[in-house]
């Protein structure tokens, strides 16, 4: 090719390279918070959403999964150690769901769809406690 040196030609190998071998792997494993009862209330929360508010939440998750870190607009970081996926539905309606992350896991603690601006204060004590728990056990 003219003007095509061995740089560019490198630089072609190592894009491609990557895109096949890095960006394919997850950076992170995800994994759905437990009760002591055993329930895994984001798998519960999820399973009760109709099939496309499934699939886009899930979508979002799985960006978050093999591109971590993220930022705005999917990723919110909450407090230390916590985080919000932040996921558009349809009727714009909007969904969170917090995270944390240990040892190269991202454990869903909780989900919820918000209803006003401001982050309920129960949701998130919620994603809070279940955030000490997973990361203590």
């Amino acid at each position: 090719m003219i003007g095509v040196g061995k740089s560019d030609e490198i630089c072609e190998l190592y894009r491609m390279w990557y895109n096949c071998f890095v960006m394919d792997q997850p950076v992170l494993r995800v994994v759905f918070f437990r009760t002591t009862s055993g329930r895994e209330p984001v798998r519960e929360w999820l399973r009760g959403m109709d099939k496309n508010d499934k699939k886009t939440i899930g979508e979002d998750i799985k960006l978050v999964q093999f591109r971590w870190p993220l930022g705005m607009p999917t990723v919110r970081k909450i407090d230390p150690d916590l985080w919000e996926v932040r996921s558009k539905l349809s009727g714009g309606r909007i969904a969170r769901i917090f995270f944390t992350i240990k040892d190269g896991e991202m454990a869903l603690l909780h989900g919820y769809l918000k209803k006003s601006q401001k982050t309920p204060a129960a949701e998130l004590k919620l994603a809070r406690k279940r955030k000490s728990l997973w990361l203590s056990g």
